[in-house]
């Protein structure tokens, strides 16, 4: 960790990079100082070098990492990154660990990896890439074509911020570490699974891509669907790029809409003027910058199945939206009751319910147990760890992996490819109206009808 690494910045006076990779580095930087890293910020602002040190002062600050902001040299150059001789330029000279992140908007990072050539880049160089990737299976496969033609898959990251989640890290320890829990962990005993990541916030000023997205492609596309890899993978030989990841693209290569009934397994649904917190929201159709005439949605929900051995017959749900009243975040397996109960035994039989809350982390266990009063009755009780929130943030872990040129907490070329192959029979059924958008008040639970998050 002591050889030091030179990041390029594609994108430096953009928000992600203030807001998000500057405040992980710095976090990084002071959980592990031996860390030696370089900034080269680029982009078509014409900052000097003194004001792209003063974003990173203030980035690295947020996060209490001042001294690591002492440690840190950052040099800015303004860039064209769509450009041939700006990109030459910005990259010659450059040696040792190297890593491009592209900071920008899709459709950028897409026009600046198309001019690129093998010979601009360092040895050894690392591409590294924000969601979404692609916009269907064909572009991300055309984009993974164009990607490994530059440099070795092992040397592509596709960042998901929610595979350094330590809650779906967390998964792999309760699971392959407990007896309790390893033999029960298939449709033998369990009856279905939810992954809900439902917030209160609104759409806050991303209608730019959020309006082309929507909450389908934005979130369970983009995240969901490998937080369900991760839950319903077999245990890999290693935690490691390659078995890592050859476990997760397996479950994502079995994975398909319950039934092959888009229209039934699908809702969609946007959120109408309301209150949050006290305050008052507008509209999404209102909301600056958006196109009414686009019909996005703000709350999605899909079920999936996983066609294998082990998940047969088993719904996993998959939901996500904004603007809600009542956030659920979390990941919840439910298990079946069991098959009888002797005579004389009363009161609730469910089966129990393994939780995942996602921030603050815990996770909980319902069981029935004998009531206080009455040993014959059953009523539920709730065994729970608090799991704390992990060394580093998520994108400090993913970071962290970029850094030491390790790709297992990113999204391998197949996966990628595979989850835009899950959802296009969901967004094939939307776009020919087959699925109602409905509406739900922003601030509040979610639609009429639909079955709430328990």
């Amino acid at each position: 960790m002591t050889d030091a690494t030179t990041l390029v910045i594609l994108g430096a006076s953009g928000d992600l990079t203030s807001r998000l990779l500057l405040p992980a580095l710095g976090q990084l930087l002071t959980r592990e100082p031996a860390r030696s890293v370089r900034i080269i910020g680029a982009d078509r602002e014409e900052w000097t070098d003194a004001e792209l040190q003063a974003v990173v002062r203030t980035a690295f600050a947020s996060m209490g990492a001042e001294d690591a902001a002492s440690r840190v040299e950052a040099r800015y150059a303004r860039t064209d990154i769509t450009r041939d001789e700006d990109l030459r330029s910005l990259l010659s000279g450059l040696a040792g660990r190297v890593a491009l992140y592209f900071a920008v908007p899709p459709s950028v990072a897409t026009a600046s990896i198309a001019t690129l050539t093998p010979d601009m880049l360092p040895a050894g160089a690392m591409l590294v890439m924000e969601k979404p990737f692609g916009t269907d299976e064909e572009s991300a496969r055309e984009l993974n074509r164009v990607l490994t033609a530059l440099v070795p898959e092992s040397q592509v990251f596709r960042v998901d911020h929610f595979l350094g989640r330590s809650t779906t890290l967390n998964l792999l320890g309760a699971r392959f570490a407990n007896r309790i829990l390893e033999p029960l962990w298939s449709a033998e005993s369990i009856a279905s699974v939810d992954i809900v990541y439902d917030e209160s916030l609104a759409l806050e000023g991303r209608a730019g891509y959020y309006d082309h997205a929507g909450a389908l492609v934005d979130m369970i596309q983009s995240h969901l669907l490998q937080v369900l890899a991760v839950l319903a993978m077999e245990e890999p030989a290693a935690l490691d790029e390659i078995d890592f990841r050859a476990a997760t693209g397996a479950v994502l290569r079995a994975t398909s809409v319950w039934g092959d009934d888009p229209a039934a397994s699908s809702r969609r649904a946007r959120y109408t003027a309301g209150e949050i917190d006290g305050d008052a929201k507008p509209s999404y159709v209102d909301e600056p910058g958006v196109d009414p005439g686009n019909r996005t949605e703000t709350l999605a929900e899909a079920t999936f199945e996983v066609r294998n051995a082990r998940w047969a017959g088993i719904p996993f749900r998959l939901r996500s939206g904004k603007a809600l009243g009542t956030p659920a975040r979390e990941i919840v397996v439910r298990f079946r009751p069991v098959r009888h109960l002797p005579h004389g035994l009363t009161g609730t039989s469910d089966g129990a319910v393994l939780r995942f809350s996602l921030g603050p982390d815990r996770m909980s266990l319902e069981l029935n147990l004998n009531a206080s009063e009455d040993p014959f009755e059953l009523e539920r009780a709730t065994l729970s760890a608090e799991l704390g929130e992990g060394a580093l943030k998520a994108y400090a872990e993913v970071l962290s992996g970029v850094l030491d040129g390790d790709p297992m907490l990113s999204v391998r070329g197949d996966a990628a490819e595979e989850s835009w192959r899950i959802v296009a029979p969901i967004l094939e059924a939307w776009r020919r109206g087959d699925v109602p958008l409905d509406d739900y008040v922003a601030g509040s639970s979610g639609p009429e009808g639909w079955p709430a998050n328990d």
